[in-house]
């Protein structure tokens, strides 16, 4: 049945059926219902259960697409550090995920009542659906809203969240590094997306569309410039580290980010075209480990904010004036006490005087002047240019 469901699927729609070239099923009765698994190969497995091979044609197909979907929205680049937030992590890709299938979405159950009433959901009749007030958004963007949700709440039921619909285990613990799986599947979701991405739904056009905005720029390179004083963050417990009170035991460790302050100029001279240059950069550099702050300026500072994935699509865009970015360095200098400055600029403008590590990103319709000045000032690595 499982194999009826592939050639079925196949036939429906040639976007998934590009995606499916060369994906091998392989049976595994240890998992719940299926499950992605990048080999050393660069091979994609689907490992099934062969007990849902009884389920009906629906199921599988939405099964099959439920696997596609994590490939195509890269959920395998962030494993949960723990078990509490695999549970929240599991619920929050399904809730991604299952909005886009049409079986799932109308047998899902918004995540605020999964919460709010303490119940789960079977995955056999009933699915996790995204809250009502956050439709079309990221697994990263639900995961936080779950995370402060349970905050308030006080507690944690570990125990009442629903097992996820599929088994993610194997997607995490991949025999590659993540970055060789990243370009495996990106250049293949491409190629399908130019090809036949014209057919998809609007909601999917525009989840593929957004995962293959290709960043210019190296940015996992160029953050670790600023991870020198990196800022505590959370504290969990690992096995790794021993507990120095009780033999045998885990010990706590801490989770260390870079803080970053990414000034955006939204002056006059900056035309529309090179602010969605900059967005989109700023999106990439929010993939990473760090606590990214946004300040938009002018001739003064315009908006600041805490920016995190997915903030792109409600970013309110102030300016429009003058151009001077010295009272955006200035601010963030001083109150986002920031490891590292990241400025997105055309240059037309002075270049400000800058105390901590700086980059400068230059749009492609830069002023080459600037360019010339901030190398003399800062150094030649102090400056990259958007193609």
């Amino acid at each position: 049945m499982i194999e009826k469901a592939l050639e079925i699927l196949t036939k429906e729609n040639p976007f998934y059926a590009y995606l499916l070239l060369g994906i091998q099923l392989k049976k595994d009765n240890n998992i719940r219902n299926i499950s992605l698994k990048f080999t050393k190969n660069g091979d994609i497995f689907f490992f099934y259960n062969e007990k849902i091979n009884k389920k009906p044609i629906w199921f599988l197909k939405s099964l099959i697409l439920h696997e596609l979907m994590h490939i195509i929205n890269q959920h395998f680049r962030i494993k949960p550090k723990n078990n509490r937030e695999k549970k929240i992590w599991d619920l929050a890709m399904d809730a991604a995920i299952n909005q886009f299938i049409p079986e799932l979405d109308a047998r899902s159950v918004p995540l605020n009542l999964l919460i709010e009433e303490g119940h789960g959901v079977d995955n056999e009749t009933i699915f996790a659906g995204p809250p009502p007030f956050m439709i079309n958004a990221t697994a990263e963007e639900y995961f936080e809203w779950m995370m402060k949700e349970f905050e308030k709440k006080g507690d944690f039921d570990i125990e009442s969240l629903p097992d996820s619909l599929d088994d993610h285990s194997n997607m995490f613990d991949s025999d590659i590094p993540v970055e060789m799986i990243i370009e495996l599947t990106q250049n293949k979701v491409g190629k399908a997306f130019n090809m036949f991405g014209k057919n998809l739904e609007s909601g999917v056009k525009q989840m593929v569309s957004l995962t293959l905005q290709k960043s210019t720029i190296d940015w996992q390179t160029l953050i670790r410039r600023f991870a020198g004083a990196t800022i505590k963050g959370e504290k969990y417990l690992t096995p790794l580290k021993p507990n120095r009170r009780y033999d045998n035991q885990p010990g706590w460790k801490y989770e260390y980010k870079s803080k970053l302050a990414v000034i955006m100029d939204t002056s006059a001279s900056i035309i529309e075209e090179e602010l969605n240059q900059f967005i989109s950069e700023i999106e990439k550099i929010s993939k990473y480990d760090a606590e990214t702050t946004l300040i938009q300026v002018d001739e003064s500072v315009t908006l600041i904010t805490e920016y995190k994935s997915g903030k792109w699509k409600d970013l309110e865009i102030y300016g429009g004036g003058e151009t001077n970015l010295q009272p955006a360095v200035d601010l963030a200098q001083s109150k986002t006490r920031a490891e590292g400055i990241i400025i997105f600029t055309d240059g037309h403008v002075d270049v400000p005087v800058v105390k901590r590590r700086v980059l400068f990103v230059l749009s492609s319709k830069h002023n080459p002047e600037f360019i010339e000045d901030a190398v003399k000032i800062y150094g030649k690595n102090s400056v990259v240019i958007l193609k």
